[in-house]
């Protein structure tokens, strides 16, 4: 099961990235900040605007050091065809990895074995492979990119100030804490 603190499951999978099908590793996504955008299933209603409102904040989360991989039990045969047949899957420029065997699914313990697809599930990695931020919302509730983008930049800002942490919808620029003794009920 995917939790806080722990390393992302070991896999392999197969994406559609950039027109072309290409296998992708847990080795692979090391070494960058890594943003896994699960969802349930290609040519649905919620998930194309989701996968559409990340794309574009794509640019700048690559500026940022973090790669995107959306997630669903579909095959990267299916991401292809979704990406030429929808104007708002048109526009990803991020590998949409293929999980038809629910190996990435189980491995972030996302999947909902009755329906053979994932919940909306949201984990933010770090370069090292841990799990910093996981999110899991019910089908229905589609996700907001602008708000992962805010929690990319505090867990950055704390991986780069020991010591510091942000407080309650932090934003960049905004003063942090540094927990001690004398903070102790003075918030």
């Amino acid at each position: 099961m995917a939790k806080i603190n722990q390393s992302i499951p070991e896999f392999k999978v197969e994406a559609f990235h950039n027109g072309e099908f290409k296998t992708i590793t847990s080795d692979d996504v090391k070494g960058k900040w890594s943003i896994f955008l699960f969802y349930p299933a290609d040519f649905t209603f919620v998930c194309p605007t989701e996968l559409e409102d990340m794309a574009k904040h794509y640019e700048e989360l690559q500026a940022m050091n973090v790669e995107v991989y959306s997630v669903s039990t579909d095959t990267h045969f299916v991401h292809k065809a979704w990406h030429d047949a929808s104007d708002a899957i048109g526009k990803i420029n991020y590998p949409m990895l293929g999980d038809p065997t629910g190996q990435l699914a189980r491995g972030f313990d996302v999947m909902i074995e009755e329906e053979g697809v994932a919940l909306r599930g949201t984990f933010l990695a770090d370069p090292d492979g841990i799990i910093q931020v996981a999110e899991i919302h019910a089908l229905g509730i589609g996700r907001s990119a602008k708000d992962m983008v805010r929690k990319v930049k505090a867990a950055q800002y704390v991986r780069e100030h020991d010591g510091e942490v942000c407080p309650a919808a932090w934003e960049q620029g905004e003063e942090t804490l540094k927990p001690s003794l004398d903070l102790v009920g003075k918030i």
